[in-house]
């Protein structure tokens, strides 16, 4: 048997439950503590999952409790400062930040330096990237199955009516808590554009739809080398959808439910000139998927599948994307 590797959670809420379930599914995995500054939220769910050692501050539990992985499971504008407390302690192997990364560039720069310069292994939490929906789908493009990539159109909607988009409600429609359509769907999008490409865009332009305090949707346009392009949209006013196509010169990858596909089935249709393939998918949990990810990385000492630089360079875009809204003007990215 492995070594047992230890996790504690920063945030008790609701993708801290997924985080909890993960713990539970992965062999040779112990959740031993969960910090909230709720206590009575942090009491509730480790009496859901048997852990009595509940904190109400970071620096309590890292007092307590010597940890090999850390998941941030905080407000949006709560991970970087958190994340750098966690990697200056001295008490953490690993940090599995939640998305989005950061608030901007500046912040993932000074959250992953901080990780590099304590030796802390860092990585930002895009479930789908563990999927083997999505494995399949980036080998077929490595590997030229649908010759060069020239197009990547992707949605995620997730149609919440008007009254529940509130800001006392939810992080989500809350500015000050780091909330926006951008920051909470189109980074999957944007993540999922840049690995295809495998490259960086050089231009953003994007619209909003606002909301009460932040974007309640947006479409956005990003342009990469040799005029291919990525065409989003997202909203949680429109209608659900979560689809994603990638379209190349010589066939076609389409994925009808890219992002939140938790313990479902799933397919993947690959078009080109030999016809279709359907390519299907049994029913998994993501968050066990990227936590088994996590703990090989630390037990062998392997890279990340999502290193820190691309996190940054998220970031760059995200922030382009949120100049891009506020003048009305497309933003260089060179």
């Amino acid at each position: 048997m492995s070594e047992i590797i230890k996790v504690g959670l920063v945030g008790a809420g609701g993708i801290a439950r997924a985080h909890a379930a993960a713990c539970a599914q992965v062999e040779g995995v112990e959740l031993v503590a969960i910090a909230d500054i709720s206590p009575e939220s942090a009491q509730r769910l480790g009496a859901e999952f048997g852990v009595a050692a509940c904190y109400a501050d970071v620096a309590s539990m890292l007092d307590a409790n010597a940890l090999d992985i850390a998941v941030i499971c905080t407000w949006g504008v709560f991970h970087a400062p958190v994340g750098i407390e966690l990697a200056r302690s001295g008490r953490v192997r690993a940090i599995l930040c939640e998305k989005p990364f950061t608030q901007s560039a500046d912040e993932a720069r000074g959250l992953v330096d901080a990780a590099a310069e304590h030796g802390v292994l860092i990585a930002e939490a895009f479930k789908f990237r563990h999927h083997p929906m999505h494995l399949k789908a980036q080998a077929l493009l490595e590997v030229g199955a649908i010759g060069r990539l020239l197009n990547v159109r992707s949605t995620f909607c997730t149609s919440v009516p008007d009254a529940s988009r509130r800001p006392e409600l939810n992080w989500r429609f809350n500015r000050q808590q780091g909330g926006g359509s951008i920051y909470d769907l189109a980074c999957y999008n944007i993540h999922h554009a840049r690995a295809a490409f495998g490259e960086e865009p050089e231009r953003v332009f994007a619209a909003q739809i606002p909301g009460v305090e932040v974007d309640d949707a947006a479409f956005i346009s990003l342009v990469f080398s040799g005029g291919r392009t990525a065409q989003i949209s997202v909203g949680f006013n429109a209608w659900t959808a979560q689809y994603a196509e990638l379209v190349g010169d010589e066939g076609s990858l389409h994925i009808e439910q890219a992002w939140n596909n938790e313990n479902q089935a799933v397919r993947l249709l690959q078009r080109g000139h030999s016809g279709e393939v359907v390519h299907e998918f049994a029913p998994t949990f993501q968050f066990a998927l990227q936590l088994q990810h996590m703990c090989e990385c630390l037990r062998e000492g392997r890279a990340h599948r999502i290193p820190p630089q691309h996190s940054i360079d998220q970031m760059r875009v995200l922030d382009a994307v949120k100049e891009s809204m506020g003048t009305g003007r497309a933003v260089g990215l060179g």
